[in-house]
């Protein structure tokens, strides 16, 4: 199975590869995630709650970072286990592209799943899978882009909303790189 995508972001390209390399902010956009630590140089180790359709499961697994070309990209080796719901194995290549003071990331994923994963819907994988990235990309862009001046920013909040409020919402790349591509594998080997 694969999927690819296209994201612009309101940021410099330098900033959005120090964001891609930085687990504290990949962690605040990951959806689900619940861990994510550096374990080498380029590996990173995560835990990730998610769910798809009926099956919910918290999945531990390795990412590695290959094929470094800072500022330009890489790609992400994603091993993952989910205990009885199964695992997935992937890779994404990540691409960053300068378009004046923005920066267009491409993604290509691709990968494949067992166990239990493979028993759910192609439906279900295919909406997992467009939401976890979106959701990450919406966290990702607003992570990295420039704050907006203190009066706007308090317009765009609006009655009864709050930054707590809105880190709550912002609950995957690393599936891209874990959610995203135990997602995509699942529909890979869903029943057709």
């Amino acid at each position: 199975m694969e999927q690819s995508g296209q994201y612009r972001i309101a940021a410099p390209r330098q900033r959005v590869w120090e964001a891609l390399n930085d687990p504290e902010v990949l962690k605040a956009c990951i959806p689900g995630c619940q861990a994510l630590t550096r374990s080498g140089e380029n590996t990173l180790h995560a835990v990730v709650q998610m769910k798809i359709g009926p099956l919910s499961a918290s999945f531990e697994g390795d990412v590695a970072l290959q094929d470094l070309d800072p500022p330009n990209g890489y790609t992400l080796d994603v091993s993952a286990k989910g205990g009885a719901a199964g695992f997935a194995k992937g890779t994404a290549k990540v691409a960053l592209a300068e378009d004046g003071a923005e920066t267009t990331l491409s993604y290509q994923a691709e990968g494949r799943v067992g166990g239990k994963l493979a028993q759910v819907g192609q439906r279900l994988i295919d909406a997992a899978a467009r939401k976890t990235a979106d959701d990450f990309f919406e966290a990702f862009a607003r992570e990295v882009a420039p704050a907006p001046p203190a009066s706007a920013a308090a317009r765009a909040e609006g009655p009864g909303s709050s930054a707590a409020a809105w880190r709550a919402r912002r609950l995957v790349w690393l599936a891209i790189a874990i959610a995203a591509v135990v997602a995509l594998v699942v529909h890979r080997l869903a029943p057709r």
